[in-house]
């Protein structure tokens, strides 16, 4: 069998050529984006698949075991491919010199503050040059990571304060994106190492937020997905925790834009105007990504969180008293040290009420560097494994009837389209699959309707509500 190609082999003709790879939430996106975009600028020649580049550069995950094996993996099969390896994000930020050493595959190692040289990086990397693995540190006792403005005509402008301007290169085509609003996070969650290794809470002023959504548009963009570590913490840097409230009604009025939704919401910082905003606001999706992470009280303390079932319980009623089509996602941790029967019934009874949309369901593990990783009272993996498979299978029907009931009352729909196709077998129109407004992207089902005599990728189109399968919705049009 002949040897793999060596990357002078794949790319004689362009060696400068780079694939980027992105693992992890939609922040990383972002940041993949503006990489590429840092790239693209200092004439680097970007390729969708690693097989045909000189340098694969992959965005890891660092923030579940699952998240860190994928990410090895990863970068394994990425060196399979013959092309030098350079890993970056969460993982590399968090592990640095120890994943260089236990992971000889990759030709390099790179943490956050490497991105503003991220094109001199892949050039030592592509000529063989040694370059040095990031050495982890605390970013909580560190300055904060600053965001950097991506406005479309601020390219190598430097902002005092805020560092380099970079326009994003987007990576795929799509009618969604993801805007990111801050970077970092100030809550001391138990079970997080987030903070650690993505540092302070930055705030980016409102201007370059809007900046980039008029950016966006001109890219074809129609649904903008607000993402930090904290949503809900947006403006306190800036002495303002209106200012989201402020914010959104501007993007929603950008011209182009047909959804602006919110995602990473804590419930202990939804403040009643912010429910008002995201309810009556036009072009602002009704939707509620409400971490509430267990109900039980006890836990919730145990994990550094605030809350009870009636506190939960309160907020959903004022959101479903002005909007009862509103969605509402969480996710929820079982397993937690010290939790008890009795703590996992709490949660059960609350889920139950709750009426969520969409549920995701996680076993406890430690996690180094965090509070809970020293608590006693540790719950064994068998007993964790039994209520995630309990807790998991609950939700599931428990989601299942709150899709059911969406149907039920025929509810009116607005789906954004992302992809069309014909019906087919004599039917009359167009097929169209996408999202209704309380559905957001990759985590929390589809909508498919039918019956759509003309549409296009990014529109809006109006439906009824007459089916359901788990959380996805068929629908028939009704314009």
């Amino acid at each position: 069998m002949p040897p793999p190609p060596t990357p002078a082999d794949q790319t004689a003709t362009d060696p400068r050529s780079v694939a980027v790879v992105t693992l992890g939430c939609a922040r990383n996106e972002v940041d993949s984006e503006e990489l590429a975009g840092r790239l693209a600028g200092a004439g680097w020649r970007l390729v969708p698949e690693p097989g045909e580049a000189a340098v694969v550069l992959v965005n890891t995950c660092g923030f579940i075991e699952s998240a860190k094996k994928d990410s090895i993996d990863t970068l394994l099969a990425a060196a399979d491919t013959g092309s030098r390896v350079v890993a970056v994000g969460c993982l590399a930020e968090r592990y640095g010199d120890q994943l260089a050493a236990s992971l000889p595959e990759a030709d390099a190692v790179l943490g956050f503050d490497d991105y503003p040289q991220i094109d001199s990086r892949l050039a030592d990397v592509l000529a063989g040059r040694p370059t040095r693995p990031h050495q982890p540190r605390d970013r909580r006792a560190l300055l904060p990571i600053s965001p950097v403005d991506r406005s479309a005509a601020a390219v190598s402008v430097a902002v005092p304060g805020h560092g380099p301007r970079v326009l994003r290169r987007r990576l795929e085509e799509s009618p969604v994106a993801p805007l990111k609003l801050a970077s970092g996070c100030d809550r001391r969650c138990a079970f997080c190492a987030i903070p650690s290794f993505r540092g302070a809470f930055v705030s980016r002023p409102p201007a370059e937020v809007l900046a980039e959504a008029r950016w966006l548009v001109e890219q074809g963009v129609r649904e903008l997905v607000l993402v930090s570590e904290n949503t809900t913490s947006y403006g306190k840097d800036l002495g303002d925790l209106t200012l989201l409230e402020q914010l959104l009604p501007e993007l929603a009025k950008v011209d182009g834009v047909e959804w602006v939704r919110l995602s990473y919401l804590q419930p202990a910082e939804l403040r009643p105007r912010l429910i008002e905003t995201l309810c009556d606001t036009d072009r602002v999706v009704p939707y509620f990504d409400l971490s509430f992470q267990h109900a039980s009280e006890p836990v919730l303390r145990r994990m550094r969180r605030f809350g009870s079932p009636a506190r939960f319980l309160d907020q959903l009623q004022r959101i479903r008293d002005m909007r009862p089509d509103a969605g509402v996602r969480s996710n929820v941790i079982v397993g937690f040290p010290g939790e008890t029967d009795d703590d996992v019934a709490e949660l059960e009874r609350f889920l139950t009420d709750a009426r969520l949309d969409v549920v995701g369901v996680f076993g406890y593990s430690d996690e180094e560097g965090t509070e809970a990783a020293g608590y006693d009272g540790k719950v064994p993996a068998e007993v964790v494994a039994e209520r995630v498979g309990r807790l998991t299978g609950l939700v599931e029907e428990l989601t299942a009837q709150r899709a059911e009931d969406r149907v039920r009352v025929r509810e009116r729909l607005q789906v954004l389209v992302e992809s069309v196709r014909p019906a087919g077998d004599g039917a009359g129109g167009l097929i169209v699959d996408g999202r209704a407004a309380h559905q957001a992207p990759e985590v929390d089902g589809a909508t498919t309707v039918l019956g759509v005599p003309a549409a296009r990728v990014g529109s809006i189109v109006p439906a009824r509500a007459t089916g359901s399968s788990g959380v996805d919705l068929t629908a028939a049009y009704a314009g």
